[in-house]
């Protein structure tokens, strides 16, 4: 499910990948639906291409989300609680024990818990990817 949602670098938002145009996506935002490009100069990244840093490697930011969904019983958080830095430290030391302090930074926590909340408002709770996906994933490596 996260392979087609996309995060357009200097767009506010997520988005779900509609259709691949002649140097272009067809873009649905998934807050309000409304549908837009995104072009070939505008960086576009897939959350299922995302991995967050840990001592032990890089873990995929779907497991993180999983993590987060099954803490907080797929309820979005509230960002208040997560102005200060320490607090931002603590919260994502509980969801990954192990994550790497001096490349993690609190922006990269911030922008997970927005990422976090847009999805679960938006109804999407399916972080992981399913039996199939992982067979074709399997299939093209």
């Amino acid at each position: 499910m996260l392979k087609e949602i996309l995060a357009i670098s200097g767009r506010p938002g997520l988005y779900r990948l509609v259709k691949y145009g002649n140097n272009i996506i067809i873009v649905e935002n998934i807050t309000d639906k409304k549908r837009g490009t995104a072009h070939s100069r505008d960086k576009v990244i897939s959350l299922g291409d995302i991995s967050m840093y840990t001592e032990s490697g890089d873990k995929p930011l779907g497991e993180i989300l999983e993590a987060i969904k099954t803490k907080y019983d797929a309820k979005p958080l509230d960002i208040a609680k997560y102005k200060e830095a320490d607090a931002l430290q603590a919260f994502f030391k509980e969801i990954v024990p192990d994550f790497d302090v001096d490349r993690v930074y609190n922006t990269d926590i911030k922008k997970l818990i927005n990422w976090y909340n847009l999805l679960i408002n938006s109804g999407m709770t399916d972080f992981l990817p399913k039996e199939e996906e992982k067979a074709d994933e399997e299939k093209d490596a």
